[in-house]
């Protein structure tokens, strides 16, 4: 065992093997054949160039090996941008249910939040008086038509009368008259009779539209208020299939839009039936598809902002008006992008990047644009080729300049969907 100036030892290696060796990598110590007429500086220094050497091989020998990263092309598709805006559902057609005639409430026919049909009953209030009205309307129909006949029947003596001048010019106008006094009562008493009937059917309020009723606001027994003025409400309908939802637009968004249905790309102004994308609160993925059909004509003042309209199938009764929900609108025409998972991209500041693995396996680094986020995969605009190799997966092990050893992962998920330009 060999120890030099009191630091670190050499175990299993003598002080004669130490100089036969140094012996054929410095010719000079030849010259010394009693290792014991060796100067001790000039054997020091020797041992240092030995110890060197030795750890200079065994770092060499230690070096690790290049680390493993997973790689993976781009995806290519063509996709259109999309506009992500907050709405609430609005029923197309929502009536208040009143009372057209004034009575007391006999019978509800229908449970409070059912789904009625149009021209269902939904309320009956007491029709005894109307009835009695329209018996006196009839009876009095009756009793003009009978007036009419005589006065009819008197006018027509007239005229043979006057021809045989029996009377005079005045009593013939005078039957005239009379007869004609006897046509305007029957039509009124017909009107009357008319109007007896309304009232009497407007005794059984029936379902406008079709729709879902909410609860009742008078119970039997109440006495309501009907006619022209002030007037009783008994229940509301709102109408569920289709439905629409409405959001409002900036005045940048919808110059792009005008400038897009002008190019013929996609009209989204309501004129062409451009379809939008939808997803309730709770819910990942918009997976309700619906028509644009309106945007209004008058940009408000005050918001900088105007109100557009979406229309949606709702069969199945899932959205209510009042909901929220997210909406998404085709904000460009179709282009080509690439797409790489979130997790390959890196962030400098403010540039984002990515590490590629070049044709020598070794790690460099590219300045990208992103874009939009499509299925879990985020659009690269600028900054990648289709055949790059962009490191997904071993990031924290790749380092700028070092070699690696790549492995091929398959192919990326294809995006299935326009991509959310908001997020």
């Amino acid at each position: 065992m060999l120890k030099i100036a009191g630091s670190r030892r050499i175990d299993n290696l003598s002080g004669d093997s130490v100089i036969t060796k140094t012996r054929s990598l410095f010719p000079t110590m030849r010259l010394f054949r009693n290792p014991a007429q060796i100067p001790l500086p000039f054997l020091s220094l020797v041992l240092a160039a030995f110890l060197v050497g030795c750890g200079q091989g065994q770092e060499q020998q230690a070096a690790p090996p290049p680390s493993r990263v997973t790689v993976a092309k781009p995806v290519a598709r063509t996709i259109v941008d999309q506009d992500e805006y907050v709405g609430r559902f609005v029923a197309v057609d929502s009536v208040e249910v009143r009372a057209r005639v004034s009575g007391y409430l006999d019978k509800v026919h229908f449970r409070d939040g059912q789904y009625v049909k149009q021209g269902d009953i939904l309320f009956t209030i007491d029709k005894r008086p109307f009835q009695n009205t329209v018996d006196q309307a009839t009876a009095n129909l009756e009793t003009a038509r009978s007036n009419l006949v005589f006065a009819e029947a008197d006018l027509a003596r007239g005229q043979q009368l006057m021809r045989e001048r029996t009377i005079s010019e005045q009593v013939f106008q005078q039957r005239a008259q009379a007869f004609r006094n006897a046509q305007a009562a029957v039509a009124a008493s017909e009107a009357m009779v008319r109007q007896a009937g309304l009232d009497l059917e407007f005794t059984e309020l029936k379902a406008p539209v079709s729709g879902r009723i909410g609860d009742r606001r008078v119970t039997p027994g109440n006495l309501v208020t009907g006619g022209t003025g002030t007037t009783t409400l008994l229940a509301t309908i709102v109408s569920t299939d289709p439905i629409r939802l409405e959001f409002t637009l900036d005045e940048a968004s919808l110059l792009r839009y005008e400038r897009l249905a002008r190019d013929g790309q996609n009209d989204v102004t309501g004129r062409g039936g451009a379809v939008v994308r939808l997803k309730l609160i709770d819910e990942q993925e918009f997976s309700h598809h619906g028509i644009m059909e309106f945007v209004d004509n008058v940009i408000d003042r005050a918001t900088g902002t105007i109100r557009a309209r979406a229309q949606f199938a709702n069969g199945d009764g899932l959205f209510t008006p009042g909901m929220f929900a997210r909406v998404q609108v085709p904000a460009s025409a179709p282009y080509q992008a690439l797409l790489l998972p979130d997790v390959a991209i890196g962030t400098e500041q403010a540039r984002k990047y990515v590490l590629l693995v070049n044709a020598e396996n070794t790690v460099i680094q590219r300045y990208v644009t992103l874009g939009e986020l499509v299925d879990g995969l985020r659009v690269v605009k600028t900054g990648l080729s289709p055949d790059d190799r962009v490191i997904v997966n071993g990031l924290v092990q790749a380092r700028l300049g070092a070699k690696v050893t790549p492995q091929e992962q398959g192919a990326l998920p294809q995006a299935s969907a326009p991509a959310n330009k908001s997020e």
